[in-house]
């Protein structure tokens, strides 16, 4: 029997105080049909303080559960009769999540004094981390497929693995942008350019917020950098990176989406721990960009300011300089609870504990949580369907990289083969990656029982380990020579190892934790790679890793390299497909691959400054500068990846449409394949008055191709991203020359224009050439006298604040509250008006807007995101 179930007149009690006041009416924060703002107020003003504090922090599995069993009497002597913020059940299965969470929502709801319902917590990085949800491929898989519609499907497809499990707040996507390769994390990120990580992160927090599912952007400041590529050592960097970098996919998705949380970091910039950074978590996120929802610590981040940072000398001093800078929730450390003693000997102001509250407050009423506390609204989901798993293989499908093909090696034709040598430590075992529940092998498929199933009983498959990637033992490599010597082609599995979430952390060497100081294949890999090398048979490099490592001597000698990144549990049958011409490889990298750790930094966007300025790259052969032995380059760059097939771009053209660049050009297979490439726009300032990076991605599209199929694409951006960040973080367009690039990679650009842009922000030349002003100048800057009074057209376009076209937008008059028109899929409107009336702009999700009608005949119109999508 429950225990909360042996005090049922209590029971009822509460629940009547929970929902009505004395005269038996309900409570304003009750009713549906009021504003989220004044259900807020309302609740805020009924809560002792006690019940404020617990709504900004955190029940943890350790205070509840017994192993994999929830413990009703803990939970009710934690708990008592007050509603709490937060709980997790990291370590339970998904089967006991489901069980769990409910009840402990029950108990929310019914047997605390206001009824208020808890936050359901999980990790969800690349699938919910609870047993028996579907895995995945890892971020850096995902950011690599340069597909951001598959971002939108994996957060969608997850969210029902979420809802089965009774999870709404999830802690994801993570969003940063990563810089140095030894940091452990670096399985974790999208990529090293800000712009794709934003794309992605727009893409993946969208498919949650559109199926119930509250995310959470991670890890908030700059983060990706870490000095050393140490977890938790602090980054280094000045307020144009700052912006430009680390904190841009965060802009990008608090200004455009409604988004209610946001989690600090445990590192410090500027001298300033984050999570205590009150620049940071308020004048940047809120003032500037105006967040609304809540801001969440990582975990154990606000006790860190004593014992790592060394900011504060108490707990209380922790929680006063977390909670002053504007964070809001405590997660896995105890400092909050302090903040009672401080209020009450007035050391601290309730004020500021009253703000965090509200945000929290408004960020459940957003969630529908006190409409729908149980989920009941999306319906019984079921956990690992068949659509998800399909969606897993299909990301591990786009996202392997192609490094190279020597002489076409790829394809394997099994025509041609008898006998398959299929070698290495990541060979016949499963690599989920970090923030995952299994390291299992029967819970994916391998490299080596996708590779038996395709071949079946065409060849004979040979396996040997050959090494470990966590020990120098030679010792089998042997064994591993023996069986490619005996065979037509050797496949070699190489690479790395992540733990599983609060489960397995046995020989790991990536990850949450686990960085190192070389990038060299680690173990005796490269020993083993050698030795099969010297075989003289066709050998194949397949790196499953979840960073990119330095592989000099690889790239020179093995014909052919892919990069799997940790692809999910259909990685196996993906793999598989991919080395036998079942599937066409067109995945791009999303990290450039250093030499060596000494030629880091290795990211594509750097300053012109800093690959060298004698341009007389050495060796031992040849000594030199810049470096005396080596070159600055990379391996591969940014945007690289090969396909079975070959493709041309021609004829580019480029042109202002309202307030964006637009860039045509023609796509061309000019293989035997069917393929898919991605086609990439960077740009470059030519001349600035401070130092722009030699270029940076601002578009890019993936297309699919028969062979000889030729088709128009068409990328654009909006005419703002040419802007430079001013050292207090603000932005300006400088009028100058910028080149267009257009390519498969960063470093093969195949065609490129130069256009000029005037002192207002108009495109004003295209390849020394002017352009009628009229014709290109943003449609908001041209008006057309008509006289007042009278019925005029307007027309434009409606955008929100990224330049984002908007449809289905209603268009209203303010004098006769009629419906004008509406959006069509481009965001166009065309409406007929009184030339002084005032047109009213509505869509659900958007603060409503009114524009004065004064005459124009051309009226384009920003939206931004507000309370009424609460």
């Amino acid at each position: 029997m429950k225990h909360y179930i042996k005090y049922p007149l209590l029971s009822f009690v509460l629940f009547l105080c929970s929902s009505s006041d004395a005269s038996g009416q309900a409570y304003p924060y009750k009713n549906a049909f009021l504003p989220v703002g004044e259900r807020v107020e309302d609740l805020l003003r009924r809560m002792t303080l006690e019940e404020k504090i617990a709504q900004i922090r955190h029940i943890h599995s350790w205070n509840i559960f017994d192993g994999q069993t929830l413990d009703e009497k803990k939970l009710s002597a934690f708990a008592g009769n007050i509603g709490w913020g937060f709980v997790e059940g990291f370590p339970l299965t998904g089967e006991n999540c489901s069980k769990n969470m409910r009840l402990i929502q029950k108990y929310m709801i019914e047997h605390t004094r206001l009824g208020i319902p808890v936050f359901t917590v999980a990790e969800s990085l690349h699938g919910s981390a609870h047993e028996g949800s579907t895995i995945y491929p890892q971020n850096i898989a995902l950011g690599s497929t340069f597909n951001p519609v598959l971002a939108y499907q994996k957060a969608a497809s997850t969210s029902r693995d979420l809802h089965a499990q009774g999870m709404r707040q999830v802690l994801a996507p993570c969003i940063d942008v990563v810089r140095d390769l030894r940091w452990g994390r670096v399985e974790e990120s999208y990529g090293e350019d800000p712009f794709l990580c934003g794309v992605f992160a727009c893409a993946e927090t969208s498919g949650y917020l559109d199926n119930g599912i509250s995310p959470m952007l991670k890890h908030f400041g700059p983060h990706g950098n870490p000095l050393g590529g140490l977890n938790l050592a602090s980054v280094e960097c000045g307020v144009r990176d700052l912006h430009d970098v680390y904190l841009k996919p965060f802009e990008m998705v608090v200004t455009r989406l409604p988004v209610m949380a946001v989690m600090s970091t445990y590192n410090s910039w500027n001298r300033v721990p984050n999570s205590a950074s009150r620049y940071l978590l308020t004048d940047i996120l809120r003032k500037q960009w105006g967040f609304k929802g809540y801001v969440y610590s990582d975990w154990g981040a606000i006790e860190m300011l004593q014992n790592f940072h060394h900011t504060a000398d108490s707990p209380a001093e922790c929680a006063v300089q977390s909670i002053s800078a504007g964070l809001d929730v405590e997660a896995s450390s105890e400092c909050y609870p302090y903040l009672k003693e401080l209020v009450e000997k007035g050391q601290m102001d309730i004020k500021v504990i009253d703000e965090a509250v509200r945000r929290v407050l408004t960020a459940k009423f957003a969630a529908g949580l006190f409409e729908d506390p149980y989920g009941e609204k999306f319906g019984k989901q079921e956990m690992h369907d068949a659509e998800s798993v399909a969606l897993s293989r299909k990301i591990a499908d786009e996202s392997t990289v192609l490094l190279k093909n020597e002489n076409g090696l790829l394809p394997l034709n099994l025509d041609r083969i008898r006998s398959i040598a299929v070698i290495g430590p990541n060979a016949a075992q499963v690599q989920f990656g970090d923030y995952t529940w299994s390291r299992d092998n029967k819970d994916g498929v391998t490299p080596l029982e996708g590779i038996k199933r395709l071949v079946g009983d065409k060849a004979t498959v040979r396996y040997a380990r050959g090494c470990s990637m966590m020990s120098k033992d030679t010792s089998a490599i042997s064994e591993a020579v023996e069986i490619a010597s005996r065979s037509d082609v050797a496949l070699l599995f190489c690479g790395s190892s992540s733990a599983s979430l609060a489960r397995d952390y046995n020989q790991v060497n990536c990850g949450e934790g686990f960085d190192l100081h070389d990038l060299q294949l680690t173990g005796a890999q490269s020993e083993l790679i050698r030795a099969v090398y010297e075989t003289g048979k066709p050998v194949v490099l397949v790196l499953v890793a979840g960073k990119p490592f330095c592989i000099p001597w690889e790239k020179e000698h093995i014909p052919a390299i892919l990069a799997q990144w940790y692809a999910g549990e259909q990685a196996g049958n993906s793999i598989a497909d991919i080395l036998f011409g079942k599937v066409n490889p067109s995945g791009k990298l999303v990290f450039s691959f250093p030499q060596s750790v000494g030629h880091l930094p290795a990211y594509y966007n750097h300053l012109p400054s800093d690959k060298g300025f004698y341009k007389k790259p050495g060796s031992y052969e040849a000594p030199g500068r810049d470096y005396v032995f080596s070159s600055p380059a990379s391996l591969w760059t940014f945007g690289h990846g090969l396909s079975y097939t070959t493709f041309a771009l021609e004829k580019m053209t480029a042109a202002l449409e309202h307030d964006s660049i637009r860039v045509k050009a023609q796509i061309r297979n000019t293989g035997k394949r069917t393929g898919k490439e991605v086609i990439q726009l960077y740009v470059r300032d030519q001349v600035s008055s401070v130092v722009t990076p030699i270029k940076q991605l601002r578009a890019f599209m993936k297309v699919e191709l028969q062979p000889g199929e030729t088709r128009e694409v068409v990328l654009s951006f909006p005419v703002a991203e040419l802007s430079l960040t001013l050292e207090d973080g603000r932005r300006l367009i400088e009028p100058g020359a910028f080149e267009l690039q257009l390519g498969t990679a960063s470093d093969r650009i195949l065609l490129k224009q130069t256009i000029h842009i005037g002192a207002n922000g108009q495109l004003v030349g295209v390849d020394g050439q002017p352009v009628s002003v009229a014709d290109n100048l943003p449609a908001s800057s041209i008006t057309k006298s008509a006289s007042a009074g009278k019925e005029i057209t307007v027309s434009g376009t409606v955008r929100d604040v990224q330049a984002t076209l908007i449809d289905g937008v209603s268009i209203h008059s303010k004098t006769s509250g009629r419906e004008l028109g509406r959006t069509d899929s481009k965001g166009r409107y065309k409406v007929r008006v009184s030339a002084s009336d005032i047109l009213v702009f509505e869509k659900k999700g958007y603060l409503k807007l009114e524009v004065p009608v004064n005459n124009h005949t051309s009226l384009n119109v920003k939206m931004t995101y507000g309370e009424n999508n609460m």
